[in-house]
């Protein structure tokens, strides 16, 4: 009999909880087991594909979202830990696909996107930067994107895109 509700308290354990978010301004409702990661119901449950999955460590930094305004990484947190908050994911950043931000249009005007893989989770940790400071110093934006790993850019367009989204398009943010 022990072995018994020993059994039924391991599935309850692992049975599928109700979530409720706001995702890019829309509320979205659904099951996610407690050990399903926020990066794979993103891209899988709700199928928003543009938050990237690198290294599922953590280290990479390409599935990072806004989770209630903060930068998060999303394969280092659960779905179940998403209940009730409010993110947002590289496809809120824009109105539209027409209506890019400035930052977006940085990117590609300063050459700051080869791959793309990374680009995600550059310009969601970028948005945070230019909401807590929208004048950072070159040194400023290269520490707050510190820990965001591009394999092909070089780092020195990304900070130049940032530097000249700050600036309104004015080159000579540094």
């Amino acid at each position: 009999m022990a072995d018994m509700r020993k059994d039924s308290a391991e599935d309850a354990l692992f049975e599928a909880r109700d979530v409720s978010c706001t995702v890019n301004g829309q509320i979205y409702r659904a099951k996610a087991e407690p050990r399903r990661l926020l990066s794979d119901f993103l891209r899988e449950d709700l199928n928003l594909k543009g938050t990237h999955v690198g290294c599922e460590h953590g280290v990479c930094g390409a599935c990072t979202i806004l989770l209630n305004g903060r930068p998060a990484r999303s394969c280092l947190t659960f779905a179940v830990q998403a209940d009730g908050a409010e993110i947002t994911t590289v496809e809120g950043l824009a109105q539209s696909p027409a209506r890019l931000t400035r930052l977006q249009e940085s990117f590609s005007e300063e050459h700051a996107l080869q791959c793309g893989f990374c680009t995600p989770g550059m310009l969601v940790t970028a948005t945070a930067l230019l909401q807590d400071n929208p004048s950072p110093t070159a040194d400023e934006v290269k520490h707050y994107l510190s820990g965001q790993l591009c394999r092909c850019t070089g780092y020195e367009q990304i900070v130049s895109a940032v530097l000249a989204a700050a600036s309104g398009g004015q080159k000579g943010g540094e």
